[in-house]
């Protein structure tokens, strides 16, 4: 089996979302390992008592892991049929993160909304995935 012959002629650019999140969860990993040593926070803890700007940092990284895999699934079943459409949802997405984890490392937890954007990108990915549903029942 060719994968040329499996997957649509444009799944390559969501490949490269794939690869774009990978770099930002790794960035988001390092940040939390980072703040880690500056702050002394030692593992297993995941939150300090005493270091607001750590938990920030911390909290960027788990809530991106907390949503990422839900992402995961919409992005590849909506890339699947739509492949170009559903890759720019993904850099929004992607990039969105990096805008709310920023927001969040100022400290100021209300600038995590810097992020929002985000919405487009995983709420499009929901909707493109329904359709590719609803194509397969036959509705569409």
């Amino acid at each position: 089996m060719v994968v040329e012959n499996v997957l649509p002629a444009n799944f390559g650019y969501a490949i490269f979302v794939y690869m774009y999140s990978f770099v930002m969860l790794t960035y988001l990993g390092f940040k939390v390992g980072g703040a880690r040593k500056k702050f002394g926070v030692k593992y297993p803890t995941m939150y300090s008592d005493k270091e607001q700007i750590f938990n920030c940092i911390q909290r960027a990284h788990q809530n991106t892991l907390e949503v990422y895999p839900q992402w995961l699934v919409f992005q590849t079943i909506a890339a699947l049929e739509y492949p170009v459409v559903a890759s720019v949802l993904g850099v929004i997405w992607v990039t969105s993160r990096f805008s709310y984890a920023w927001g969040y490392y100022t400290g100021d937890p209300a600038k995590r909304m810097r992020g929002a954007y985000g919405y487009i990108g995983v709420f499009g990915v929901i909707i493109l995935s329904i359709s590719v549903a609803l194509k397969l029942l036959g509705v569409l």
